[in-house]
């Protein structure tokens, strides 16, 4: 299956920033676009970015589309290559990937069916392109022939971290769906999108997709992958992962498997705190934190002890206004003992990768 554009004529592909083009001007523009073996949309607009992706896929060429502050080390490019991008960098430095169209687009009919997302919508990006799901999100409404767009208003769905999507529904007033991915939904979020339809989609930089759900259905591989739990980490063979991959890719996810292919993915395996023999899963503290009332967004961390081994660490972002006693002792009520946070840090803004997902290591870097 080849990156195609779904739309065609006078209806809107992109409508970003103030700059409108229906689907025949960005056909004419990708058309125009200079020829090169190896492309680089990094530092360009979103429009310009995505006018030179397709032009690299026409062209038979390869791409970057990389943090420009941030990019990641290269050495030679699989001949095969199409996408050059990078991991988010949440738990470190951002590394190189490379992909081919095949990865993303032989999973665009599936994530189209799970989703219901038609050419008559319009496609809110709420971040960079160089995190993936961003470029994903994007690449995918023009493959089907939506309409790409920065304007909150009048969007109909919606690609966002659950932290973003959290503050974006006030001001999306015709919003009849959210595609949340990044990080787990947590109930607050949820809550708070009543009345919209929710999907939420599981994958990693290296594999694209990996499980997908409509909330509140159970998350479930997607057709064609199998997984394994190895040790309590979960372990994929996927027809999407990157090139230069293994067969098996461990994900670095605590996860299980249940019945009929559903996955329960329970955070990251270096995020596990181990307070006094019992393992406190960062993440499962994180949710809890943010469905109180007045956290803007948490990141939990593990503070060495010397009886106990670990303590959990919370680092917080609050509403104008909020209490952090108030906080503490809403997550005393509602989390087990080991889990309660012994110490708290409120700070006015989280780091965040391009994606708005929490950097983990650099929040632990700032507080060691």
């Amino acid at each position: 299956m080849s990156l195609f554009l779904g739309g065609r004529g006078s209806r809107l592909a992109i409508d970003w920033n103030g700059r409108a083009l229906d689907y025949q001007q960005f056909d004419a523009a990708v058309d125009r676009w200079p020829e090169s073996r190896m492309h680089d949309a990094s530092e360009l607009d979103l429009a310009d970015a995505l006018i030179c992706v397709f032009a690299a896929a026409r062209q038979g060429a390869a791409v970057r589309v990389e943090n420009p502050a941030a990019r990641p080390v290269r050495g030679d490019v699989d001949p095969d290559a199409f996408l050059l991008v990078a991991t988010s960098g949440s738990t470190g430095r951002p590394r190189a990937l490379a992909r081919t169209a095949a990865s993303w687009t032989d999973s665009f009919a599936e994530f189209s069916s799970i989703t219901g997302i038609t050419a008559a919508d319009r496609v809110l990006v709420t971040g960079p392109l160089h995190a993936t799901m961003h470029l994903f999100a994007s690449v995918h409404a023009l493959w089907i022939g939506a309409c790409v767009t920065d304007d909150r208003t009048s969007a109909t769905v919606a690609h966002a971290v659950p932290a973003v999507l959290r503050d974006l529904l006030d001001r999306a007033p015709a919003l009849r769906l959210a595609v949340v991915a990044g990080t787990a939904l947590d109930a607050g979020a949820q809550e708070r999108a009543h009345g919209i339809d929710l999907v939420e989609y599981y994958g990693a930089a290296e594999l694209s997709l990996v499980a997908a759900r409509r909330v509140p259905e159970p998350l479930t591989l997607l057709a064609g992958l199998e997984a394994e739990v190895r040790e309590g980490l979960l372990f994929v063979r996927s027809p999407y992962r990157v090139l230069g991959g293994p067969e098996w890719f461990g994900v670095g996810d605590l996860a299980e498997l249940g019945p009929n292919r559903q996955l329960v993915v329970r955070g990251r395996g270096d995020a596990a705190v181990n307070v006094g023999g019992t393992t406190v899963i960062a993440e499962d503290v994180e949710l809890v934190l943010d469905s109180i009332d007045g956290v803007r967004a948490s990141a939990v961390v593990g503070t060495p002890h010397s009886v106990l081994g670990a303590t959990v660490t919370a680092v917080v972002e609050l509403h104008d206004g909020a209490d952090v006693d108030s906080v503490k002792a809403e997550a005393r009520g509602r989390l087990f003992r080991e889990a309660v946070p012994r110490r708290w840090i409120v700070v006015p803004a989280l780091p965040r990768t391009g994606s708005g997902k929490i950097a983990r290591a650099r929040v632990t870097d700032s507080i060691s």
